[in-house]
């Protein structure tokens, strides 16, 4: 974050100031847990379920803060926000539960407002902002971009999917200005949400990488998730000033999104119109792709440490970002090559010393994704160790906010485990109990499906049944929490090894 003092801070968000006289100064980042707070950083104060962030305000100054921004008074050195009738903030927002009398709103609308400053003076000074978009894939896409970027400049990048009302400004604040990329995933509930968000920080460089069925119970329709997601690329400046859209040539809906935009279009994808494309892909025993990147400049070959072959089009969609900033295809193709996976249960391949294999994938969930995640699965357990095929289990539990399209997704998904030939399925909950019919109907699969009511259940059944060498893929929305199972899974054996 820039330099700058508790008064120049008020005047940016249209607060006053409480036990101050403006003039100390920050010199730090932003942080809403007292407990990280840096010498010279802000105290963001919001509210929470448990507690209220404006109780600790004379904790965070004791701790090095040089001030607090707040929605009321507090025992500090403040900006002391206006109220809001309503906030930026997205109904059922982590940041905001609690969030009660509309402070929490109140203070993220100020938080934006600073961000937007900060990112706005970094920009002159040639700040790049990358924002990327899609129904499934940010997270590892925004590590991936960051990563093939490093070496072109002090990059910022979200840990993990920070990537709401709270964690966008507050990803944004990191940004200081020796910071030359700020790489920023952008999420949605609803309609508007995208475009708020590129408010706050205004993207140069956009990245929508698929449509898919996530939210689709807020949305209505994949057509509606692509009215949103396509806000991205209607936020983009224009061609003339350096606008770059970089849209999925796969995706009919993606691509279908260059009539939205004046950014000039970089369409990426293994079709033969995509300018930036991968061929002659070919995945290994741990379903890591190679390919070929062709570009206009020139093409090399790629072979990513990252596992299933969705994550192409990710390296992709990297690629064409690193190219548009002045990287090489050669520079580009070994960055690719080495990029690791930086966020936590996402394809997280694991395998014990008896040679079972664990794919943590239960950060979150949907149809797309679980597809994703079977096929990776099966093209795993196929590979084996010395080429015998391995058995594959299949652990699935919900897929959350589907509305009305809930049943038939889960039902489809347990069909296609059959139709992919997964060994076993194991169904946990009675949310996720349409893919056990599903699976249960597709073919003649009697024990192959079993649905259980718990994760203690689908780890006894894995403890009694699964042997070395086998493949166990773990997947859920996080509501389900199923990463338990593959923690403890992992948790009975600590000598075991990251798969790389």
């Amino acid at each position: 974050m820039i330099a700058l003092t508790l008064a120049e801070i008020a005047g940016i968000v249209g607060g006053r100031l409480h036990r101050s006289d403006g003039g100390e100064r920050i010199t730090a980042g932003v942080e809403f847990d007292s407990r990280k707070l840096a010498d010279g950083g802000l105290f963001i104060a919001l509210p929470g379920e448990r507690v209220d962030g404006h109780d600790f305000a004379a904790r965070a100054v004791a701790a090095g803060a040089a001030g607090v921004l707040a929605a009321r008074e507090v025992d500090a050195p403040a900006v002391i926000v206006p109220p809001l009738a309503a906030g930026i903030a997205h109904e059922g927002s982590v940041a905001l539960a609690g969030d009660t009398d509309g402070s929490g709103a109140a203070v993220l609308a100020a938080l934006a407002a600073l961000a937007r400053h900060v990112v706005s003076e970094l920009a002159a000074g040639g700040l790049t902002v990358v924002g990327v978009t899609g129904s499934s894939g940010k997270t590892s896409t925004k590590d991936i971009i960051a990563q093939v970027l490093e070496p072109l400049g002090p990059t910022v990048a979200p840990p993990g999917s920070f990537n709401n009302e709270l964690g966008h400004p507050w990803t944004a604040l990191l940004a200081d200005t020796a910071t030359r990329h700020l790489v920023l995933e952008l999420s949605a509930r609803g309609p508007g949400h995208i475009a708020e968000l590129a408010r706050i920080a205004p993207p140069r460089i956009g990245v929508v990488l698929n449509v898919g069925s996530a939210h689709v119970g807020e949305f209505g329709s994949r057509e509606g998730i692509a009215r949103t997601k396509g806000e991205l690329a209607e936020a983009l400046p224009p061609a003339a000033e350096g606008g770059v859209a970089v849209l999925n040539a796969d995706d009919p809906l993606v691509a279908a999104m260059a009539e939205r935009t004046a950014a000039r279009v970089v369409l990426v994808g293994e079709a033969a119109v995509a300018e930036v494309r991968a061929a002659d892909v070919r995945l290994d025993e741990l379903a890591r792709p190679s390919f070929r990147l062709i570009a206009p400049a020139g093409d090399a070959a790629v072979t990513l440490l990252l596992h299933g072959e969705h994550q192409v089009g990710n390296a992709l969609a990297a690629a064409a970002v690193a190219l548009e900033l002045g990287s090489s295809v050669e520079d580009v193709a070994k960055r690719l090559s080495t990029a690791q996976r930086r966020s936590e249960r996402r394809m997280e391949v694991t395998t014990r010393s008896d040679g079972l294999v664990v794919l943590n994938d239960a950060y979150n969930a949907n149809p797309e994704s679980m597809r994703a995640a079977l096929k990776a699965l099966v093209s795993m357990s196929q590979g084996g160790r010395e080429g015998h095929r391995s058995r594959s289990w299949a652990v699935l539990g919900e897929m959350a906010e589907l509305g009305a399209d809930t049943v038939a997704a889960h039902d489809e998904i347990g069909r296609l485990a059959v139709r992919l030939n997964v060994n076993r399925l194991i169904v946990v909950g009675e949310r996720a109990a349409a893919m056990h019919h599903g699976a249960s109907h597709e073919g003649s699969w009697g024990e192959e499906s079993m649905l259980v009511p718990d994760t203690d259940t689908a780890l006894a059944l894995l403890r009694a049944e699964a042997g070395p060498d086998d493949v166990v893929l773990v997947k859920a929305s996080k509501v389900a929490e199923l990463w338990r199972v593959a923690d403890a899974l992992l948790a009975e054996e600590r000598g075991s090894s990251s798969a790389r």
